[in-house]
């Protein structure tokens, strides 16, 4: 589920728009009045939407904007005007006065692109240190050398290995590194 911050400068607003977020089935995590409250907040969950107005008593929208975290998306609730000035393109804008379904309908496409970007995320191969390429390439060498492997050959035994134990690449390197000393 995908975590809601609200920020409005009157708390009224931002407790309307969470009830009105919270009947239709998001995660409202906070409301907030000032733009360093939302940023405490969206420091504590892994990325979400920011629903904000235009103007807080700390900063304007365009500051919270540049200070969230990066997996954070923004929408901004205000007049027509400030809609139209703002030059953001990662600012996705609705105007008041607001509509029940321009809201949901935005927030709901918003919410598929977070969904997207993380299973897109998810799916990149983690970075190695330079340390666990190190022990990968030993135990390659290894096997290499003792079974007369091709490295193509003795990286898939590696993964093969790794995946019938249910440990990690580098754990069954080390394994491998370890079984040979013995």
């Amino acid at each position: 589920m995908i975590s809601v911050i609200i920020v409005f400068p009157k708390p009224e607003d931002g407790k309307s728009i969470r009830n009105l977020l919270v009947r239709h089935g998001y995660d409202v995590a906070a409301v907030c009045t000032q733009g360093a409250q939302a940023l405490n907040y969206a420091d504590m969950v892994n990325g979400g939407i920011v629903i904000s107005g235009y103007k807080f008593q700390d900063m304007y929208y365009f500051d919270l904007k540049s200070s969230l975290p990066p997996d954070f998306d923004m929408l901004l609730l205000a007049s027509p005007r400030v809609c139209e000035e703002c030059r953001d393109q990662d600012i996705i804008r609705v105007s008041m006065p607001l509509k029940v379904q321009d809201l949901m309908s935005t927030l709901e496409m918003m919410c598929a692109s977070q969904a997207r970007k993380k299973k897109k995320k998810k799916g990149k191969p983690r970075q190695r240190s330079e340390e666990e390429q190190k022990i990968l390439w030993e135990a390659k060498a290894v096997l290499m050398e003792r079974n007369h492997m091709t490295e193509e050959e003795a990286h898939r035994y590696i993964q093969k290995c790794s995946m019938d134990s249910g440990n990690s690449l580098v754990e069954t390197a080390q394994m491998v590194i370890s079984m040979i000393k013995i």
